[in-house]
């Protein structure tokens, strides 16, 4: 996580609208972490990105999903004639001028 330090001032600006119950859930839980609500906001959210984007490029498996998934790899390709014939043709933009 880029976490800001005196090189990297803070020179943006998020706006936020909220219920008074979700200000005042935000505000105990930052107060409870012992840091501000701009603190605690942008650390859950960097946090919660984090694992959003995690969740899209890292992916387990078990023992017998993983062989299969490396078998998979090292099998040699196969021809595809389309997908050959797809890749001589001009790009979609090139073929209207």
């Amino acid at each position: 996580m880029a976490i800001s330090t005196p090189a990297q001032p803070r020179d943006r600006r998020f706006q936020l609208r909220a219920t008074a119950a979700e200000e005042e859930l935000i505000k105990v839980a930052a107060d409870r972490q012992g840091v501000n609500v701009t603190e605690f906001i942008l650390r859950s959210a960097c946090e919660r990105a984090e694992q959003s984007l995690a969740d899209q490029t890292r992916f387990v498996l078990y023992d017998k999903q993983w062989k299969a998934f490396m078998a998979a790899l090292d099998r040699p390709a196969k021809d595809k004639p389309r997908l050959r014939k797809l890749f001589r043709e001009h790009h979609v933009a090139k073929r209207r001028s």
